[in-house]
Parts: C-alpha cells; structure tokens; sequence
C-alpha cells in the first residue's frame, strides 16, 4: 500500500522566470516536466545528459507566496554526467541538468538566460524566382442546365457530363466530402458552380458560383524551423510566408537524437508526430487568417524535410534510419489527404511529398536540386545545405553526385559553450582587429556594431557568429594552422580559465549574463570537426568525380544565407574557389517545395533526379579519415587557397 501511495506522489513544480507550475509525476526529470508544461528548455541532446545546454538552477528556500518549500534535495543526487558541464561552485549554488535531475519533492525551479529557448529568428524568406506555372489543381466552371422531371439525372453525373462537353474531362472521380457538398453548392449557385480539379481526374471541392482563386501551401520541415510559402494556384504569386520552430527540438537538436528517443520512449513516435502535425496546423491558422482566409481554402500542400522529419510526420517508424545501411521506408514521392495526416485544410485537399534520395539524404535535398537546377549546368557547382545536417550536391548536367555530413549542430550553435540559435541578442557577426586584438560585433536587432555603440544584453552567439569567430581568431593570429591557441598574444581578452585559454568576445557589463561571453578552445575543435566533416565529404566527391577545382559554390538553407563566404573559406568549410562564384541562394529547400507546389512537371523531374543522382556513403569512403584529418587544419593542412585575401604571416 505504501509502496502504491509513493507511486501516485504528485510534486508541485514551479518554473520561473516563466511561472508556469503543476504537478508531476515523481520520478520524472525537470526535462519532462518542462516539456509536460510547455517551459522551453535548450536541449541539444535530448536527455542524454551530454550536451550540457539544459543547465538549471533548483532554489533552496521555504515560499509561503508560492505554497511549496524547495530544496536540492528534492531532487535525486548530481551524477558523474553532469559533472562534466558543472563546476564545484556552481554545484553549490544549486545547479543542475534538467535531464539528469529526477524529481522527488516539490520544487522552484529557475532557467537562466542561455539555457531557454527563446523565439528565434527565422529567415526562411521566400525568394525571388521566376516560377513556370502548371498546378496540379485547377479551377473549371461550368453551368449545368435545370434539372426536370423528363431530365431526372443526379447531381454528380450532370456535373460530369457538363464538365465533359465543355472542357473534353473524363472519367472523373469525386472525393466523399465534395459529394457531400455538391448538391447544396449546385443550388446555392443557381446550377452555376466551380470545380476544383486534380490532375484533371478527381474533382475535390465544388463551390458555388465562379471562383476565380484557389491556393496551396508549401512546407519546408527543417529540424530547426518549419517554413510555409502561402501562395494563389491561380495566378503563382506567393502572398505570405510564416517560419516557426519545431517544436521536436525539445526531444534533441538533431535526427539522430530524435530516432533515439523514438527508441528509447514508447509513445515517442506518437509525442513527435503530434508534436509536428499541431504545428504545422498552426502555421496554416497564422499564414492563412492573415491573408483574410481560412484554412479550408487551401486545396493543395507539397512538403520537404530530410528522411527523419519525413518519417516522423508521416507516422513511418524512423528505427531503420538509426542503424546501417539507414534504409527509409519509402522513397518515391507519395499523395496523401490532409485529413489522413490530421492536417486542418481543406478536408479533400492533396498533400503531394517529395520523393528521398537515400538514408540521410531527403526530400529538401530533392527541393535544393530542382530549385538550383545543376542537371542543366555545364559548370561543376557544390552545393551545401547548412542546415542541423549537412547536405551537399556537387557535379553537372554529365553526373551528379549528393552526400550528408553531421556538420550542422555545431556550426548552428550547438556543441559551443556560449552557443544559440539565432534569436534577439545574439552575436551575428564578429571582427577582431590584427593589430589591437580589439572586437567588434553585432547583435540580432541591431544594425550597429559594437564598439561602434555600447553593447548591453548579448546572449550568445549564433551560427554565423560562430563561423565569423573562428576564422578571424585565424586571422588575427590567436589560434594557429592547427586550431591550438597561442600564449603569446598580447591582450587581455585571452585568458585562461580552469587552466584552458579563452577568447573574450563579449565583456560582463556587454552581456545579460553577468560574465564574459568568449570562445574557448573546445568551441574551436567543434568547429573544426563540423567544417572538417563537409570539407572532407567535397573533396570525396571531387575524387569520385575526377575534378580538380569547383567553378561554383551555393550555399543554400537559411543558416547559409547568413554566412560570410569570406569567413567561411578562411575557415575551411569548401574548397577553394573565387570568391565572385561563391553565393547564397536562401532557402533553395523552400524555393523546390514552391515549384513543385506551382508546376506538376517539376514534381515528375524530382522524382526523375532523385533516381538518378548518385548517394556516395562517406563514412565506406576508406580515405575519408585521411581527408577528414587533413581538414581539420584551418583553412587546411595542405590545400591551397589562391583566392583567399592574404593572412598574416605569423599564421
């Protein structure tokens, strides 16, 4: 009986600064109560205690305002785990990982600054492309004549045959819920109606009346952001664009975290997929009912997303996805009904997905290629998704070749101690002056630099701050060829820390942290095992291809668009090329879900293309290691770089 009541324990758990509270189930970690009460925590790993970006502090202290008394104890012991991320100081003052720390008591919890997931910025715009209009569904009107008693034919077959003598359509078919609403749409109409139609054979909605417009959604699901292009079948214009985050990130940063948890948990499959499939109706409640619509006047979606996402908002297991040779279900493209899927648009409305390409190579690659088109080029051209995971692309009309890199945590923020998604108050861009050392950077929200204008409230730094912080400690000569610091560096910025070198980016009075934000030697090797790994992977496909040189560097996704191509190629993250064919092209994912939402024939070339380009596995290619150490080295350890702008000497 005991044993029975110590099961049914409910502890009171308060979150603040949020104040959201409730009770929960006693054994679960302050994760899971986070996520059970909508508090967004950082949780790059997704529980696994190996990342360190879940950091909370438990407050000790008796609150007759709040009803509970909190205590560390009320919590299960500190582990060897979280000793890696958490100092004897901090320790005592009450810090912990929120997925190592199982509740036993009631508790006040407090999430710091770094370690909420604040609203990010996402730039997933859609951009400007001149886009070849051929929907998949179009709009008929017709005029059926006044049924008689000599004439007594139904509803459904006088449509049909009205919509065969005027536009030449047979053997059409009809969804159950256009059925339902036909007879009440021919009269509301006064017998003149307006059928939408797909692939000119089944009739999916009938409104009453001449319709002029009809609309369609194309979704980009990114791990990080979920991105939505509302555009008019009608005419091909784009009339808005909303971008969330994936709500999936609570369960890792990356795919492959998230295949874990579907492993380890037994309703993980069903808490991601809910998870995504309620976001995704809210980005169709925003986009739509700012543009004065509903929801159900969307009649067509097309959706992008690596193999991962597809799995998992499909509801297809994503086991086989974690484990050699990373086989997908399925990789054809597939037309399912919204509803089956649980979206809320139009109940008949068609939800074409893009076919994959391999394991770790999906449908957004599929969008890439038939938005950049390199089958159609003669030059040789590398295309890189700089997304969670890195997709490349590289060859011509004669072959094509694609491969996927782990690359994207890093270069995104994770993985790096002071690292975060691109959200107001991270530093963006960084410069370090050769010659003082002095540092001058930017924050989201703020198109001043510092030292410019006096800085207060940096958070972090993003992705591209990232890529920027690195590569002109490398130019200034604080790091070496190697990525090592230097100890001869002449200024108070570089600093030892626990016995390990840092490089101050940020000074406490700058920060809404209360102490430096810097890059630390760890940041550094981070970096340089991302930028390693998709520099490496070009040059595999460059052998693969026999080719000594790229004409053309693309640098796609919405990470990408921010990246500076000269930061980058200081750093190392492709190969050399000039710097004049070095460009950023946005969301390309995005811009393919356009087109193969605007023209059914592009849907049938990326079911062609997706065939046909060849999946090189880098991690059989028995030089990858060689590659891959070589590439370590900032730029490189031996490749040349002609058209980077001249480094100092002493590197």
């Amino acid at each position: 009986m005991r044993n029975r009541e110590r099961a049914m324990k409910m502890p009171q758990v308060i979150f603040q600064p949020s104040g959201r509270r409730g009770e929960i189930p006693e054994g679960k970690t302050v994760l899971e109560a986070a996520r059970f009460l909508g508090v967004g925590i950082e949780s790059v790993c997704g529980g696994k205690q190996s990342c360190g970006k879940c950091r909370i502090r438990v407050e000790s202290e008796p609150s007759a305002r709040l009803g509970i008394t909190s205590h560390p104890d009320h919590l299960s012991p500190f582990t060897e785990e979280e000793g890696e991320f958490i100092g004897e100081k901090e320790r005592a003052e009450g810090v912990r990982l929120a997925c190592a720390a199982a509740i036993r008591g009631d508790v006040l919890i407090y999430v710091p600054e770094e370690s909420r997931t604040g609203k990010q910025v996402v730039r997933k715009e859609a951009s400007e492309k001149t886009l070849s209009l051929k929907p998949a569904i179009r709009l008929f009107p017709v005029t059926l004549p006044t049924p008689t008693l000599k004439d007594p034919q139904g509803d459904y077959e006088r449509l049909v045959a009205a919509l065969s003598e005027r536009f030449g359509l047979q053997r059409l078919e009809i969804d159950y819920p256009a059925l339902l609403e036909l007879s009440g749409a021919l009269r509301q109409g006064n017998w003149t109606v307006t059928a939408a139609i797909r692939m000119e054979q089944e009739i999916l909605a009938v409104f009453a009346g001449e319709v002029k417009e009809v609309y369609g959604l194309a979704v980009d699901v990114g791990s990080t952001t979920v991105a939505g292009y509302l555009c008019s079948l009608t005419t091909g214009k784009t009339i808005g664009t909303e971008s969330l985050m994936n709500p999936q990130i609570t369960y890792g940063e990356d795919v492959v975290a998230r295949i874990t948890y579907v492993m380890d948990h037994p309703d993980g499959m069903n808490q991601m997929r809910g998870a995504i499939i309620e976001c995704l109706n809210g980005l169709i409640r925003t986009v739509t009912a700012d543009h004065g619509l509903s929801p159900a006047e969307i009649l067509e979606l097309t959706l992008v997303g690596n193999t991962a996402m597809h799995h998992l908002l499909l509801g297809i297991d994503p086991r086989a996805l974690g484990v050699s040779p990373f086989t997908p279900a399925v990789h054809r493209s597939l037309d399912i009904k919204a509803r089956d899927l649980g979206l809320k648009a139009h109940p008949a409305a068609n939800v074409h997905v893009l076919p994959i390409e391999a394991g770790f190579v999906g449908a957004d690659n599929v969008g890439v290629l038939i938005a950049e088109e390199p089958y159609r080029r003669d030059e040789r051209v590398l295309i890189i998704d700089v997304g969670t995971n890195g997709e490349m692309v590289m060859g011509n009309r004669e072959r094509l070749l694609s491969a996927s890199c782990a690359s994207g945590p890093a270069l995104e923020g994770a993985h790096i101690r002071f690292g975060m998604r691109a959200a107001p108050g991270a530093i963006e861009r960084i410069r370090i002056d050769p010659d003082t050392l002095d540092v001058g950077f930017k924050v989201i929200g703020e198109e001043r630099w510092r030292p410019e204008f006096p800085v207060t409230g940096a958070k972090g730094i993003c992705g591209s701050g990232i890529i920027d912080g690195v590569a002109e400690l490398y130019r200034a000569g604080i790091i070496e060829h190697s990525g090592r610091f230097r100890t001869d560096s002449a200024t108070a910025r570089l600093r030892l820390t626990d016995g390990k070198p840092e490089f101050v980016i940020a000074w406490p009075e700058e920060t809404a942290l209360d102490r430096a934000i810097t890059i630390n030697q760890q940041d550094v090797r981070s970096v340089q095992l991302a930028k390693g790994a998709l520099y490496a992977g070009a040059k595999l496909m460059m052998k693969r291809l026999g080719i000594a040189k790229l004409d053309r560097v693309i640098l796609a996704g919405a990470f990408g668009s921010y990246i500076d191509k000269t930061e980058a190629m200081i750093l190392g993250m492709f190969p050399d090329c000039d710097l004049d064919h070095v460009a950023s092209v946005g969301n390309a994912a995005g811009d393919g879900a356009r087109i193969a939402l605007l023209n059914r024939d592009k849907r049938l070339e990326a079911e062609t293309v997706a065939r046909q380009i060849e999946y090189l596995e880098l991690t059989l290619e028995e030089e990858f290691q060689q590659e891959f150490m070589a590439a370590l080295f900032i730029p490189h350890m031996s490749d040349a770089f002609p058209h980077l702008p001249p480094l100092r000497d002493k590197n």
